[in-house]
């Protein structure tokens, strides 16, 4: 249980990371620091994208804890595979936020987004073989 719940953990922090970061690049606006003397916001074009970011963190992950709970709370062993599956899943979403924030490449946003999507399929893909093989 306890090597599970450390990808958790590391997603939690990722968004924790991202509040702090659209915090950081709010606050011109928010205290409107950043438009007097005639220069513009630093962090007008990339607050969407954390913003953006920062909500995609609550779509699709949230199949990712299901899984997760699931396989914690059903008290059977948490097999490598599921725990390989689990750190692709968080590194894959580090690297999706770093991607969407930025750079401007759908293609590779595209590319890294289906590595998250695949490690949370196989995570159920799995949690269903072994349940059913029992």
């Amino acid at each position: 249980m306890e090597d599970l719940l450390t990808p958790i953990l590391c997603h939690i922090l990722l968004c924790v990371l991202l509040y702090v970061l659209l915090t950081v690049v709010r606050s011109p606006t928010v205290w409107g620091f950043g438009f007097k003397i005639g220069y513009l916001n630093a962090f007008q074009n990339i607050q969407p994208k954390v913003s953006a970011n920062l909500s995609n963190q609550f779509e699709w992950p949230m199949l990712f804890y299901v899984v997760c709970v699931i396989l914690i709370t059903s008290g059977s062993t948490i097999t490598n595979t599921q725990l390989y599956l689990a750190w692709l899943f968080v590194m894959g979403r580090y690297l999706h936020s770093f991607v969407q924030i930025f750079t401007s490449s759908i293609r590779l946003r595209g590319i890294v987004f289906t590595v998250n999507f695949v490690a949370v399929i196989a995570m159920w893909g799995v949690l269903f073989i072994e349940s059913s093989g029992t």
